[in-house]
């Protein structure tokens, strides 16, 4: 779980922190948190097993490898270790990055040195730094992790036959049967619905059943001291050594995936000093053990911090009517209900749109794809990972726990991603036509959807802003 707000998700991601990424396309420009690091299959920030290979391309947060399960759904097994998004779409296959390159050992017990003073500055005892120290050495597989990710693409509607699968279904509802007592005293503490919390658990780790194995404190001081973000992973060594020496665990049960986040509902060390509770009143807060209670309240109370309002919707599929004004969707775009209604727009069944608040029209894959009415909480679920694709993964499965159906409305499956070469094409054209992105970054963020809209007006086209191949090949023609 991401956020320090999202700063743990955005300086991990951005970093390039993950396992195994496919490019969920993005969709925001930096200028937005939210959007920075997103966008259904395209850029969202998938995080992937700690393992990742070709077979675990699906997961999307870092963890470790999963073994071969029993499961029934061969497409489940590809997926179960987690759903988080991550950066690429489509079918593409996989591409091989630069090999990694070995980083020198010997100035390791050096670097520990200094940095052992260091946090003795922040209030790290040195019987902490003993015992968590104890037998460390420099990790190169997990630099090898972090230098050589593999990149897979991926569309939305393949992210969610496994976000969302049978398999993932039938899981997610024997886990709310199960912890069922526990989950509604966590709703009843933080108002966050117990299918909510369930969904995120299964998109995280497969319900408890892949929470990582790797040792927390040395992949974290592995890559602080390998250099690349330092910053940014000896803030998040010396809070796991403060959780430490909290006593919430010790160091050999500290582990997670290679890139720090722990747990049933995978934590960064930062986000778990800020947001983690005792809810079992043991003294400690395990997130780690085969007890998911502590990572289940403490997920509730990340999301209720963050705004989460009990009752209200995520989104609601809705149709569109003949005519609808293109320009009106976007998630900058925020109207009541009665906008909505006024305009046509109705739910999937066919009745009017409830009002639960400032609402957005979502079309996650264009004019062609599922459209959704959105509301705060899918912006409270941005907070934990701001892929679109993750947040649809998240409340889609949590509707199927609760037993709703699947969406209605189709998907462009002819589709596929546009690769991160091919991003930073459309954009180049798209300016160069005179549709101006203002940057060109590879992320199809609401500068570039509105060039695109514009591009499409021109010519013609639905102006969806939705940027595909079709029509990336169509600005090659000129």
């Amino acid at each position: 779980m991401f956020r320090q707000g999202s700063a743990d998700l955005c300086a991990a991601a951005s970093a390039g922190a993950w396992d195994a990424l496919y490019w969920v396309q993005p969709k925001g420009q930096v200028q937005d948190m939210r959007t920075g690091i997103r966008q259904l299959v395209g850029v969202g920030v998938a995080l992937l097993a700690t393992g990742a290979s070709a077979n675990t391309a699906l997961s999307l947060r870092p963890l470790p490898r999963p073994p071969i399960t029993a499961s029934s759904d061969p497409t489940e097994r590809a997926v179960i270790v987690s759903i988080r998004p991550a950066m690429r779409q489509g079918t593409a296959p996989l591409v091989t990055r630069a090999e990694a390159t070995p980083v020198s050992t010997s100035g390791f017990s050096t670097w520990m040195t200094e940095f052992s003073r260091r946090a003795r500055a922040a209030g790290i005892r040195q019987a902490t730094l003993d015992r968590a120290f104890a037998g460390i050495s420099l990790n190169q597989r997990v630099i090898e992790r972090d230098q050589n990710q593999a990149e897979f693409s991926r569309t939305l509607w393949d992210y969610l036959d496994s976000a969302a699968s049978d398999t993932r279904v039938a899981n997610g509802r024997a886990a709310l049967r199960e912890h069922r007592a526990t989950l509604a005293r966590i709703e009843r503490r933080y108002g966050v619905e117990a299918e909510i919390v369930t969904a995120i658990w299964g998109l995280e780790s497969a319900y408890g059943t892949f929470r990582g194995e790797v040792p927390i404190i040395e992949a974290m001081a592995t890559l602080a001291y390998e250099g690349r973000r330092q910053e940014f992973f000896e803030a998040q060594l010396i809070a796991a050594l403060r959780i430490v020496q909290a006593g919430d665990t010790d160091p050999a049960h500290l582990r997670g995936s290679w890139a720090g986040a722990m747990g049933h509902t995978q934590f960064m060390p930062t986000s778990f000093l800020a947001h983690a509770v005792d809810f079992t009143g043991d003294g400690r807060r395990d997130i780690w053990g085969d007890d998911p209670t502590d990572a289940l309240a403490s997920t509730a109370r990340y999301l209720s911090e963050n705004g989460w309002t009990h009752g209200q919707p995520w989104a609601l599929e809705v149709t569109l009517p003949s005519g609808f004004d293109f320009s009106q969707s976007g998630e900058t775009v925020r109207h009541a209900a009665a906008h909505w209604n006024a305009m046509g727009v109705r739910l999937a069944d066919g009745g009017r749109i409830p009002d639960h608040g400032p609402s957005s029209i979502l079309l996650p894959a264009g004019h062609r794809g599922v459209a959704l009415v959105i509301y705060e909480n899918f912006h409270v679920i941005e907070t934990y990972n701001p892929a679109d694709a993750y947040v649809i993964g998240v409340g889609h499965l949590a509707d199927r726990i609760a037993g709703a159906a699947e969406f209605r409305g189709g998907w462009p499956r002819e589709d596929r991603a546009l690769s991160n070469d091919e991003r930073f094409e459309l954009q180049r054209r798209l300016t160069a036509a005179g549709f101006s992105t203002r940057r060109v970054d590879g992320i199809i963020g609401p500068l570039t959807i509105q060039a695109v809209r514009e591009y499409q007006s021109s010519e013609g086209l639905v102006p969806d802003g939705y940027a595909s191949e079709t029509l990336l090949r169509r600005l090659r023609r000129g």
